[in-house]
């Protein structure tokens, strides 16, 4: 474990330094040549220590997933995950297929308070992008930020097309899956589940807040709709992986009378 964490370490100092000297080289900055032959060497060095840690690992565990889950941080793998998912989504929204609803299920959109914001976003980042495409005057500048602007227009739309294909879903045998997008996922057995009520709320806090209480906030557009009493405390995971425990839930469904409703009535056996 000295090994890795000296690893991330190294790669924590120097990645940062190289983008730096990449930017200043982008920038038709004059680099010395020294600063120049001690970076490379640097990263040389980190990318054989990486590969020296790799190896150990997969010595040890003799699986590649258990040796990235060793080398790779939880919210770095979470970060990349999430991503993938919500790129994949963007497919899905194409073809108008949700995900996780099978027949006889129930979804349950949430959308509605920030659809006008993601399209808000999307549409600064497009101004953005054409801006400074043409204020922009150096070429490799140019296409440095032009890379960065599209990726910032294609997570906008990747992650309201996964918020879109992944609603909350109340399958048939009476659990609730509530969900955001590709960040949040929380099944609620239906031997779990004590009352549902419609009650709006504006809470205040990020998009997973839990309090003291075990009290769970699914905040959407600054807002939550319905909320869950349990007879026992539910595991859940926060986006970047962290765990905790609630006992009460409460998240935004578009239509909260209709999802409370069909919560209330008995599961088929």
């Amino acid at each position: 474990m000295t090994g890795l964490r000296a690893a991330r370490t190294a790669a924590a100092l120097v990645i940062p330094g190289e983008l730096v000297l990449v930017l200043c080289l982008v920038a038709g900055v004059r680099v010395p040549g020294w600063a120049l032959a001690a970076a490379e060497a640097a990263v040389l060095g980190v990318l054989l220590l990486e590969g020296w840690v790799l190896g150990r690992l997969y010595a040890r565990t003799r699986s590649w997933r258990e040796t990235v889950r060793a080398a790779v941080p939880v919210p770095v793998r979470q970060l990349l995950l999430h991503e993938v998912r919500a790129v994949g989504s963007l497919g899905r929204w194409a073809l108008r297929r949700e995900h996780g609803v099978g027949a006889g299920d129930r979804a349950a959109p949430y959308t509605g308070p920030q659809t006008a914001m993601m399209y808000g976003l999307l549409f600064v980042a497009v101004v953005e992008t054409v801006g400074l495409a043409v204020l922009v005057p150096w070429p490799a500048v140019h296409r440095v930020v032009l890379v960065l602007d599209v990726y910032g227009v294609v997570m906008v739309l990747a992650l309201h097309a996964a918020c879109v294909t992944r609603p909350h879903v109340l399958r048939a045998d009476g659990s609730l899956r509530i969900r955001y997008g590709a960040l949040f996922d929380l099944t609620v057995p239906p031997d779990a589940l004590v009352s549902a009520r419609v009650e709006h709320r504006f809470p205040e806090g990020r998009l997973v807040t839990l309090s003291g209480d075990g009290v769970l906030d699914l905040i959407v557009g600054g807002q939550t709709t319905v909320t869950l009493e349990l007879n026992r405390p539910l595991d859940f995971r926060r986006p970047l992986g962290a765990r905790g425990r609630a006992r009460t839930v409460r998240f935004h469904a578009d239509d909260p009378r209709a999802l409370v409703s069909a919560l209330r009535q008995p599961a088929p056996p």
